[in-house]
C-alpha cells in the first residue's frame, strides 16, 4: 500500500475585481455590512467577453501546478475534477481537462460535492494512488458562480459570498506511508439539501417546463438557510477534524496549518477559537475571494504554500463543510 503527496499545486483568479462598493451599486448593500457578516471585502468575477470558464481556469491553474510538480503533462495518469458549475449540463469538466491540456487518454471523472468537493476529489484520488491503480493524478478545483448569481437586492444573502476562481494540484506515490496524506474522512446528511440549494435546471424542471412559466421562476438561483447552515457548519467542521486527527494520535496541539473550507470568515475564525489555534496555524483568504467553493480549499492551500507558511514536515488539515450537507477532512503530512 502506497501513501499520496502533493508534488505541484497551482492556481487561477480571474482579474475583474469586484469590490463591496461595486455590490452597493446592483443592489441594497454596504460594505461594512457584507464584512461583518462574511469577513469578504472583495471577490473575482468572470468578466463578460473573456474565454473564463470553469474548465478553462481549471486548465490554467493545471498547467502551473504539473509545472511545479516536475513532471509532464505525459506524466498524468488520471484526472478528477470537483465542480458545481460545470461548463456543460454534460459532459463534466474533468474530460475537457483531458482536451485542454491535451493529455494522453486518460480517465477523467467530475466530484459535484460542492463547498466539499475539493475534499472528496482529493480522498478518490489518494484511493486510487493508495491501490497502486495510478501514479500520478491531477486534482481540479474550479468554479464560475458569477453568471448565475441573483444580482438585485432579493440575492444579496447569497451573491455577496461567491466569487469565481480555480485551484489543482499533482498528487503522486509516496512509498514513504509515513509522509502525504495519511487520511482522508467523509461524511453527508442529504435530509438538509434543500437548505442550501439551486433546484433548477433539473430534469423534472427542463425546455418544456421553463418554457410554459408565466412568473418569473427563482429556482434558477442559489436558496440558502444562512442561520441554518452556519449553525451545522460549526459543528460538523469541529467533529470532522477531531475525527481526522484521532485517527492519526494526533491533537490540535499537532496541527502546524488549517485550510478550512472558505465559505465564511466568521465559521473559521469560530473554529480557530475552538481549537485554540493562534493566527498562524490558520489560512484565510476569503477577504479577497469571497467563496469560490471546490475551488477554495486548494486555491487557500496553494497561497499558503507559495507565502512559505507550509514547510516539509508540517501537519496540515483540510476541512470543508457546504451543500448536501457535506463534509470532509484530510490529515496531510507536509
Amino acid at each position: 500500500m502506497y501513501n499520496s503527496k502533493i508534488i505541484g499545486l497551482g492556481k487561477y483568479v480571474p482579474d475583474h475585481v469586484v469590490t463591496n462598493d461595486d455590490l452597493s451599486k446592483m443592489m441594497d448593500t454596504n460594505d461594512a455590512w457584507i464584512q461583518e457578516r462574511t469577513g469578504i471585502k472583495e471577490r473575482r468575477w468572470i468578466k463578460e467577453g473573456t474565454d473564463d470558464t470553469s474548465a478553462v481556469m481549471g486548465a490554467k491553474a493545471s498547467k502551473m501546478a504539473i509545472e511545479r510538480s516536475g513532471l509532464t503533462k505525459d506524466d498524468i495518469d488520471f484526472v478528477v475534477f470537483a465542480t458545481m458549475t460545470p461548463d456543460y449540463y454534460f459532459p463534466g469538466c474533468g474530460v475537457q481537462i483531458q482536451d485542454l491540456l491535451d493529455l494522453k487518454n486518460v480517465g477523467a471523472i467530475d466530484i459535484r460535492n460542492q463547498c466539499s468537493g475539493f475534499v472528496y476529489a482529493i480522498s478518490v484520488a489518494d484511493q486510487f494512488i493508495k491501490t497502486g491503480m495510478y501514479k500520478n493524478i491531477l486534482v481540479v478545483g474550479a468554479e464560475y458562480h458569477s453568471n448565475g448569481l441573483d444580482k438585485t437586492t432579493r440575492g444579496r444573502g447569497v451573491t455577496v459570498i461567491f466569487g469565481d476562481g480555480a485551484g489543482a494540484c499533482v498528487l503522486s506515490r509516496e512509498e514513504d506511508t509515513t509522509k502525504g496524506i495519511l487520511s482522508t474522512h467523509l461524511h453527508s446528511e442529504g435530509k438538509y439539501a434543500d437548505k442550501l440549494i439551486v433546484e433548477s435546471p433539473s430534469i423534472k424542471h427542463w425546455v418544456p417546463q421553463i418554457l410554459e412559466s408565466e412568473e418569473e421562476d427563482l429556482s434558477y438561483f442559489p436558496y440558502m438557510d444562512g442561520t441554518f447552515v452556519f449553525k451545522h457548519a460549526v459543528v460538523r467542521f469541529s467533529e470532522v477534524i477531531i475525527e481526522g486527527l484521532a485517527k492519526n494520535n494526533m491533537s490540535k496541539d499537532d496541527i502546524d496549518m488549517l485550510i478550512p473550507h472558505q465559505a465564511n470568515l466568521r465559521i473559521a475564525q469560530f473554529i480557530q477559537k475552538k481549537f485554540a489555534l493562534r493566527d498562524d496555524k490558520v489560512f484565510n483568504n476569503i477577504q479577497k475571494y469571497g467563496n469560490t467553493t471546490a475551488a477554495s480549499v486548494i486555491i487557500a492551500l496553494t497561497e499558503a504554500w507559495e507565502e512559505g507558511k507550509i514547510k516539509a514536515g508540517d501537519n496540515v488539515v483540510l476541512a470543508a463543510f457546504g451543500s448536501g450537507f457535506t463534509w470532509g477532512s484530510a490529515i496531510i503530512k507536509w
